[in-house]
């Protein structure tokens, strides 16, 4: 068995995403960023640091095509890592509005990216690993939206939620086997990423909660995407990792 250690991350082009790769960039990991483009500096700072890096410039929106290629690389992958890990990071929200406002099309878009591409990402992952033996995990990055009801975010909501509870659904099917993955859905906190600029900009007659959002800023209580990232790793690494399917990081 290798001494290396495997990750797969999505949605690493940016925000929480970006930083969470440049922190996995170390001498014993290899990293695989799955993201609509490649990203130079990412590739400089793998060299530096010793890391095997690997960047697959792809749409999640065609989910069936990522984990096509996720389940082939895994099965050529040969001796299996020390331990493998996928990060289902990567989310869109649509339009902020209310569902009667938004076209079918920006329905899809979303629940593509944000629900269909880490359901087949997961799938394709426990299936092609199943027989390793070291430790895999899965974690899918959540929301506290999909445990709170928002005007204008009920595609973002439904997406999480589903997220959440495909997640609690395969925690019981992985406890069934010999060596199942540990699974969490964590909810991240609230980080200071474009998607809280797009919040704080939409219109406040279709979307009610934008004062919220704003006070949040103001008072200083986002996280950076780099302490954002932080936290979610450091959860990553808990022994009790998985224990509860879904969590928050802040608790």
């Amino acid at each position: 068995m290798r001494s290396t250690h495997l990750f797969i991350l999505t949605g690493a082009s940016r925000g929480m995403g970006l930083a969470m790769a440049q922190q996995l960039l170390q001498a014993d990991h290899t990293l695989v960023c799955i993201s609509r483009r490649q990203n130079p500096a990412l590739a400089a700072q793998a060299q530096a640091a010793g890391a095997t890096l690997e960047q697959w410039p792809l749409d999640l929106a065609r989910s069936g095509e990522a984990a096509s290629r996720l389940q082939q690389w895994l099965g050529q992958a040969g001796t299996p890592y020390a331990s493998a890990t996928l990060i289902n990071n990567a989310g869109v929200i649509p339009a902020i509005a209310p569902l009667s406002a938004l076209s079918p099309e920006d329905i899809a878009q979303a629940l593509r990216v944000d629900l269909e591409a880490p359901m087949a990402l997961t799938a394709a992952f426990l299936g092609a690993t199943e027989a390793w033996h070291g430790p895999r995990k899965v974690l899918n990055i959540s929301s506290g939206l999909g445990r709170r009801p928002m005007a204008s975010q009920a595609v973002y909501c439904a997406a999480k939620a589903g997220m959440d509870l495909y997640t609690r659904c395969v925690a019981l099917e992985e406890a069934l086997k010999p060596n199942g993955a540990r699974v969490c859905s964590l909810a991240p906190g609230v980080i200071d990423t474009d998607m809280q600029v797009q919040l704080r900009g939409a219109d406040a007659a279709a979307f009610p909660d934008r004062a919220r959002f704003e006070q949040l800023k103001r008072g200083g209580q986002l996280d950076s995407p780099d302490a954002a990232a932080r936290k979610v790793l450091a959860f990553l690494q808990r022994e009790d990792f998985g224990s509860e399917p879904v969590a928050d990081v802040r608790g």
